[in-house]
């Protein structure tokens, strides 16, 4: 084609294209990297047909905007941080259910394995939580106060341990899904496992009805947090193990990605875990409505943002897909 009759042919939408990069304000990202695709594409014939041409020239310098102007826009996109809390995060949840029921199921059942070996086997205790922890709680109980571990360090430096140590925790049972989620699993199991064991603990002692609503003022968000992080663990591991029609390692860097996403949106909740563990689960005598209130509103706030949320975005179409 001669030059001639390819600026002919073009020039109109390419007259388009600049009307649309000086309204750049009323364009949308999408309609601008639209056009800067059909640039693109009569800039790579132009170079080929006509390398020295003043019309290449023009084409370049007209891409070269359209990129800075795309580049720009997404720099001030400055709603992606709300969007990530609120559309990414649930999205990838909702997308992860199965394998967040897998890590509620394990959990729990290794909740119940964890209180019928106590109820049936009196050294099982002792092997989970350690000599150690079972006779200081034992003292705690004879001294009135079985939950009196939450007391005993400074509040500050308890609550940054303890988020530390919870997000570890979560950490450690969301990686093993790069290794396999086999190791997600066992993790999870041990941590239920110690559930059960602790709770059942209490009962025999004598201790559920006080010991038990104490412990979930934190344990109400921070137990759900480490299944979500076991969950998000199976979503990598099961990525590698079940790629589907991508291969391996694409589908590797699809679940991680979903994966880091719903780890990123644990970590306000485990330092909510690690405030309420440290500032008030101390006052273990409070009056009960307060527990209740507080337990309550921690199983809410889960509830609401980790599965009613994403099944509403679903069901109105406003997912955000990978």
């Amino acid at each position: 084609m001669r030059e001639a009759a390819f600026v002919k042919r073009n020039q109109a939408r390419w007259q388009e294209f600049e009307r649309t990069l000086s309204a750049q304000a009323a364009s949308t990202p999408d309609k601008l990297a639209e056009v800067f695709i059909q640039i693109t594409d009569d800039l790579s014939f132009a170079r080929t047909q006509y390398p020295d041409s003043r019309v290449t020239t023009y084409l370049n310098n007209l891409a070269s905007k359209i990129h800075l102007e795309i580049y720009k826009n997404k720099k001030e996109d400055r709603s992606r941080f709300r969007t990530f809390w609120t559309h990414e995060i649930p999205s990838a949840v909702y997308a992860s259910r199965k394998q967040m029921l897998y890590a509620l199921l394990i959990f729990m059942i290794a909740g119940v394995v964890g209180v019928v070996s106590t109820l049936y086997d009196d050294t099982f205790t002792r092997l989970i939580l350690g000599d150690y922890y079972v006779n200081m709680t034992l003292d705690n109980i004879h001294n009135g106060n079985p939950t009196a571990v939450y007391e005993s360090s400074n509040e500050s430096d308890m609550f940054f341990r303890i988020t530390l140590n919870n997000i570890m925790v979560a950490f450690r049972a969301f990686a093993a899904g790069a290794v396999s989620s086999i190791f997600t699993g066992l993790l999870l199991f041990y941590n239920g496992l110690m559930v059960g064991t602790f709770m059942t603990f209490f009962y025999t002692e004598q201790q559920l009805t006080q010991g038990g609503p104490v412990v979930m003022l934190h344990g109400t968000i921070e137990l759900t947090s480490i299944v979500i992080a076991g969950g998000a663990g199976f979503v990598m591991g099961n990525s590698v193990l079940f790629p589907g029609t991508y291969s391996r390692l694409a589908s590797f860097k699809r679940g991680a990605l979903r994966g880091v996403k719903i780890a990123v949106g644990l970590v306000p909740f485990f330092i909510i875990a690690g405030f309420i563990e440290s500032f008030v689960t101390r006052y273990a005598f409070m009056h009960w409505g307060l527990k209740v209130l507080i337990i309550g509103l921690s199983a809410f706030i889960m509830l609401f943002y980790f599965v009613y949320h994403p099944y509403r975005l679903a069901k109105h179409g406003k997912l955000h897909v990978d």
